[in-house]
């Protein structure tokens, strides 16, 4: 198949697809069907917008298969005060149930994630599920170890970070790392992926929107990250693929408590510049 094929009968020539491509690779002329600049294998980022945009599904791609492509259902599209109200209700959440994740429901999450924006549609991010108590327990100690090292080498962060606190919360038998969170799901790319960083972060909050959805709570693992980026031990431990770097880990877990109120937050601070 060639990379981009167009139903002459079913297309209505209107030109969306050469709208809306990122790249402009598609040639489109009033009145005849959409063809591809020459360089387009090489070009195209395979993002699927021309096969997503076309109103009479006459448009296939090689690599954004047509069939694998389900409908947009205007219907379940929330208002904007449903969508307000789903993205004010979201809590970070510490307190988890001792309920094991089903991993049908991770690999649920981690799908949803995947259809995140990425620079150059480059999807980059890959996923490591860590969900043994024994290994969790053992991360958290080597960020408390870092916690450690911050203090005598980065005196000044350490005290702004308050990791003093942390330690002694630690020390008195408190999960101040992970917060019995059963699961830990940490994005990685390699490391001198231009788009790794942005890439990872946009799937992670994919990733914690989505799990909404399926009952499960989240909370962005801090701690863990900082550790996981600069200190050896955290590194030789989590054993990601040579070359690669965490760009993010989040907790994950069955909310112990349900929250019954939108709480506020700062007054946005705006430039407008409208002309």
């Amino acid at each position: 198949m060639k990379l981009f094929e167009v139903h002459s009968q079913t297309c209505n020539r209107d030109g969306f697809c050469a709208a809306v491509c990122p790249v402009g690779i598609i040639v489109f002329k009033k009145g005849a069907v959409p063809t591809l600049v020459e360089e387009a294998e090489e070009v195209c980022v395979r993002c699927g917008h021309c096969v997503a945009v076309c109103p009479t599904g006459s448009l296939n791609h090689r690599d954004v298969p047509l069939e694998q492509c389900p409908p947009v259902h205007p219907e379940w599209r929330l208002s904007a005060e449903q969508g307000e109200h789903f993205l004010r209700s979201r809590r970070s959440i510490r307190v988890y149930k001792n309920k094991p994740i089903p991993r049908g429901e991770l690999t649920c999450l981690i799908e949803i994630a995947r259809h995140a924006p990425s620079g150059h549609n480059s999807q980059s991010a890959q996923w490591l599920v860590l969900g043994d108590r024994a290994e969790l327990g053992r991360l958290a100690s080597q960020v408390i170890a870092w916690m450690g090292w911050m203090q005598v080498h980065r005196e000044d962060v350490a005290s702004s970070l308050h990791l003093d606190r942390t330690i002694a919360r630690w020390q008195a038998g408190e999960d101040v790392i992970l917060r019995g969170a059963p699961v830990v799901l940490v994005a990685h790319a390699p490391q001198d992926d231009r788009m790794a960083p942005s890439t990872c972060t946009i799937a992670l909050a994919y990733l914690e929107l989505a799990a909404t959805s399926l009952g499960l709570g989240t909370c962005w693992a801090g701690y863990f990250h900082a550790a996981a980026t600069s200190f050896p031990p955290m590194l030789a431990a989590l054993a990601l693929p040579a070359g690669h770097q965490c760009f993010g880990a989040m907790m994950v877990g069955y909310p112990q408590h349900r929250y019954h109120r939108l709480p506020t937050r700062k007054t946005p601070n705006i430039t407008w510049r409208m002309g």
